[in-house]
């Protein structure tokens, strides 16, 4: 489950960061991407929170 959510996170990370430079370059039109950083923001803070072993405090006892 660590390594699945590691992957979904990197792959969510390049949906954020390439479309921004292929637009530069002027590859991509503004539109995708727009759709596409808002899809990888949404996997990223979907995924991250799951592989990164923070401790969760409930009730007073903190959980991994």
């Amino acid at each position: 489950m660590r390594t699945a959510t590691q992957i979904i996170s990197l792959i969510s990370f390049c949906a954020v960061s390439l479309p921004c430079w292929l637009f530069l370059a002027g590859s991509l039109g503004l539109e995708t991407v727009q759709w596409l950083a808002c899809l990888g923001t949404i996997g990223w803070f979907a995924a991250t929170p799951i592989w990164m072993g923070r401790s969760v405090i409930v009730d007073g006892e903190p959980t991994i």
